[in-house]
Order: structure tokens, then C-alpha cells, then sequence
């Protein structure tokens, strides 16, 4: 007999309701702050040919050797579900050719991504992000625009100990002449280092930094900030004055490389508390030559990707309360056959005027409709009977105060607006 006790994927969520309102107001956040930032929302396809992730995000990264969920589509194609949003959205631009407009292209994302990892508090195989990404300009102030909406948004959600963490990776020249001298330092130690390191010293030295499991190895490392030449100091002195007179709260963190092999410049992460030794609640950085490198012209680009996940769980605890319930407007209660048959139009009326309102299907009495009609938290109940149709006539009550009166049928939505 086939088997029907289906459960989720490993690594999955259902968000049910009472939950995915709490995911409605942190992505209505998100939807207001980009309006005000004039970035416009990008929706893209959540799977992309594998090479793109290959080559956008880096093949020397964790998430394309180990992580990604990569299958053949019927014509033999390797297809690839997003591991994350950068690259798809580097891939619209070129081929959309948005880089045609007269003004920089600022955009934003909201949607799901995809990882096989273990699973754990605020990482999932299928999870959420916000992220923005904004082409065109190599002016500083863009890097700390983006940087400080990342910051904005998490301080508008109401998080405490919100920090971003800072650092410069550089152009290709400096990263040459650092790549030097990490390797001078990371040789001797070699032999001790895990085997993903022991691969990337070969491959992109950089990335070592990047380690979990033998960070504290790295104590004595060389500061990539020693080996940035002028223009690359420049930039980065100036994002660092721009963020400091937008008073938002940063440190230096001469190890920040981040995950992803497409960064220069300017890189970034923002840090909280709350979700026990994974602090990281999403980063980005500036990536001059990933456009290019996806069959597009010379532009630069930078952005960030922010796990919703991961702020949903530190809003928890924290304990910021996000209602989980939405108050309706207006509950409509049916005392009889004729005034259910009105009730039903009535209800269709309320909801044309952009009232939430709703009504038993049960046929449960009236004791119990009002029980409902709390738990759905309703501003007002809207009582009808057959003598009050008769009338023309229907009993409006506030649930707040106890209030009632008679107003006439044909004026509840009028009455309602008072």
C-alpha cells in the first residue's frame, strides 16, 4: 500500500497562519524602507543554469561544492535551484540590459533560496531573504547607502545589539600582493589546517579566512588593510566617514572575507544576538567585476542578502511582539433563514468597501458566533434578524466597549466609516 503520512522536507517550514503574519509585517518593512531608500523590487526565477552560480558566486565557495541543489531538467540541462540572489539578479540586469538606463539600478528582492545543509536554528535548506542590489557607481556614498539601509532596517524592526562589521577586500592587484602573504603565513601551518583548507590554499587562499572550523589558527594572520593601495584606501576611508556621520554603529574586522568569491572593496556583515553561536544575520559587499563576468559590460555593482529566518527567530528572542493575529474589521451575525440570505450580501458590500469582515458557516447559535467573533478579535459585530430585516434595520456593537445600537441596513458601511 503506498505510504500517504507525508511530512515536509528536512529542512523546511510550513508558516501557518498566526505566524506568516508576523513574515508579512517583516517583509511589508522591507517594501516601505526600499520605497524610501528608491529601490525598486526584481522578481526572478528560483532556478538558474548551474554555470552561473559556478562562476558568479565562485567554485572555491562552500555553497557550489557542497551546498547547492543541482538537478538535470528533461533536455539533459544542468539547472540549479538559487542558493542565493545576487547572481540571478546580475543576470536579469545583462540580459535585460537595465544597464542601458540613464540612472544607476537600484533594486530589491524578497523570496525564497536553497541549500543542503544541516539543518539548525535559523538555517534551513529552503530559507528567506532580503536583499538589495544597487549597479552603476563607484561612489562610495552607494556603499554606504546600502550599507545603512541593511542598518535601518534591522534597527526599524526594533532589534537590539545590532552591529555591522566592516572591511575593504580590495582590488584584484591588492588581493595579489596580500595573496602573498597569507600564503607565507598559512604554509608553516598547513599540515594542521582541515582538508577544505588545505584545497583552498591552492585554489583562493582568501577563502581560508572564511573557515569555521579553524578560526583560531588565524590570530596572527596579515591585515588585508595593510596591503590596499591608494584609491582602495581612499574608498574605504570615506565609506567609513559617510556611515560614521549616518551614526550607524560599526567596527573594523580585517578577517572579514565573506563567503562569496565575487567581492571587492567594500565588504560587510550584520551581527545580533540572539540566535546562540550563528550571530550573523546577513552581509554583502561590492563586486566591481561580477557583471562583466556573467557576459555584461564593465559596471560596477553592491548589495546585501539578509536571512529572514534568522531575524524572525532574534525578534522572538528578544521578545519584540509582532501580532500573529490581524483585528477584523466587522463579524456578521445571522439570527434566521432570511437574514442569512442578507447577511451573505451585506458581508459582500463591507468587503467591496474595504472592510476585513466575516461570518459563521456552521449554523452554531448566536452564543457561539459571538465567541468567534472574539477570537477573530472584531472591532464590531453586525447582528441581524429576521424582525430587524423586516425593519430594514440591523444591531451594530463595539466588542471594545459593549456599545450597541440600531442603524439602518442600508447605512452599516456609512456607519461603520464614523
Amino acid at each position: 500500500m503506498e505510504n500517504t503520512n507525508f511530512t515536509k522536507p528536512k529542512g523546511t517550514q510550513d508558516l501557518l497562519p498566526g505566524t506568516v503574519e508576523k513574515w508579512q509585517f517583516i517583509e511589508e518593512k522591507a517594501r516601505n524602507l526600499c520605497q524610501r531608500f528608491n529601490y525598486r523590487e526584481i522578481r526572478t526565477p528560483i532556478f538558474e543554469q548551474t554555470s552561473l552560480f559556478s562562476r558568479g558566486v565562485g567554485e572555491t565557495t562552500d555553497i557550489v561544492e557542497k551546498e547547492m541543489y543541482t538537478f538535470l531538467d528533461k533536455g539533459d540541462r544542468s539547472m540549479t535551484l538559487r542558493p542565493e540572489g545576487t547572481a540571478g539578479v546580475v543576470r536579469s540586469y545583462v540580459e535585460n540590459k537595465l544597464f542601458g538606463e540613464p540612472d544607476i539600478s537600484k533594486l530589491y528582492y524578497i523570496g525564497p533560496m536553497f541549500r543542503y545543509e544541516r539543518p539548525q536554528a535559523g538555517r534551513q535548506r529552503q530559507f528567506h531573504q532580503f536583499g538589495v542590489e544597487a549597479f552603476g557607481a563607484t561612489n562610495p556614498a552607494i556603499d554606504a547607502e546600502v550599507v545603512a539601509l541593511g542598518y535601518e532596517y534591522c534597527r526599524e524592526l526594533g532589534l537590539k545589539g545590532v552591529k555591522v562589521e566592516l572591511n575593504s577586500v580590495g582590488n584584484p592587484a591588492c588581493r595579489a600582493v596580500y595573496r602573498e602573504k597569507l600564503l607565507q603565513f598559512l604554509t608553516p601551518i598547513k599540515d594542521s589546517l582541515c582538508k577544505d583548507c588545505q584545497s583552498r590554499m591552492d585554489r583562493n587562499p582568501l577563502r581560508v579566512l572564511d573557515c569555521k572550523v579553524d578560526q583560531d589558527k588565524f590570530g596572527g594572520a596579515p591585515s588585508i588593510l595593510d596591503s590596499l593601495d591608494e584609491e582602495c584606501t581612499t574608498h574605504f576611508a570615506k565609506v567609513q566617514e559617510l556611515l560614521t556621520a549616518m551614526e550607524v554603529d560599526y567596527v573594523i574586522n580585517p578577517r572579514l572575507v565573506r563567503g562569496l568569491d565575487y567581492y571587492t572593496h567594500t565588504a560587510f556583515e550584520y551581527k545580533a544576538e540572539g540566535i546562540g553561536a550563528i550571530d550573523t544575520i546577513g552581509g554583502g559587499g561590492r563586486y566591481n567585476g561580477l557583471v562583466s563576468q556573467v557576459g555584461g559590460p564593465d559596471q560596477p555593482g553592491i548589495g546585501f542578502g539578509l536571512g529572514l529566518e534568522r531575524i524572525a527567530i532574534i525578534l522572538e528572542k528578544q521578545g519584540i511582539g509582532i501580532s500573529g493575529v490581524k483585528p477584523l474589521d466587522v463579524y456578521l451575525v445571522a439570527l434566521g433563514e432570511a437574514a442569512d440570505k442578507e447577511v451573505t450580501t451585506q458581508l459582500f458590500k463591507l468587503r467591496q468597501a474595504g472592510y476585513s469582515a466575516d461570518r459563521d458557516y456552521l449554523d452554531r447559535k448566536m452564543k457561539a458566533q459571538m465567541k468567534s467573533a472574539d477570537r477573530m478579535q472584531a472591532r464590531y459585530t453586525a447582528i441581524l434578524g429576521d424582525d430587524e430585516l423586516l425593519r430594514g434595520e440591523i444591531s451594530l456593537k463595539s466588542m471594545e466597549n459593549g456599545e450597541q445600537r440600531t442603524v439602518k441596513l442600508s447605512n452599516l458601511v456609512n456607519e461603520l466609516s464614523k
